[in-house]
């Protein structure tokens, strides 16, 4: 009898239920999942112009990129310049602590340029920048 217990007791420790580590490895996974940042894109390249005071920002939301021939671009969509202000609000609203980086083309306008900062502040930011090359 003393045999036969000690039998079912190696038996026991053997066996390893393995379901508690999984249910840990799926719950890190999901939290890395929704902490992640992701990197946005404003949907053109654009040439921009160097700045010998330019300075790397790491966490822009808002990317709106404006080409040469003055077309506005926001997550790589083509803006009328009409609702520019329309589609900042929505984004801010998706994140408030946002803020907006607006990447002109060196030949793009200076209208279209102001008129981007004039639609950004409209829809209630402060914190625009404007995105440059380091030389």
């Amino acid at each position: 009898m003393k045999q036969h217990f000690q039998n079912l007791m190696d038996e026991e420790e053997a066996a390893i239920d393995m379901t508690p580590m999984l249910d840990v490895v799926f719950i890190m996974l999901i939290f890395f999942i929704v902490t992640a940042s992701f990197v946005k894109e404003s949907g053109i390249d654009v040439n921009r112009p160097e700045a010998a005071t330019a300075v790397k920002k790491d966490r822009a939301n808002i990317l709106i990129a404006i080409s040469d021939k003055g077309e506005i671009w926001i997550n790589k969509r083509k803006i009328d310049v009409r609702a520019v202000q329309a589609n900042i609000e929505r984004l801010h609203a998706e994140n408030p602590q946002g803020t907006v980086v607006i990447q002109a083309d060196k030949k793009s306008t200076t209208e279209t340029l102001i008129k981007v900062m004039d639609a950004s502040r409209a829809a209630g930011i402060t914190d625009v920048s404007i995105a440059a090359q380091e030389p």
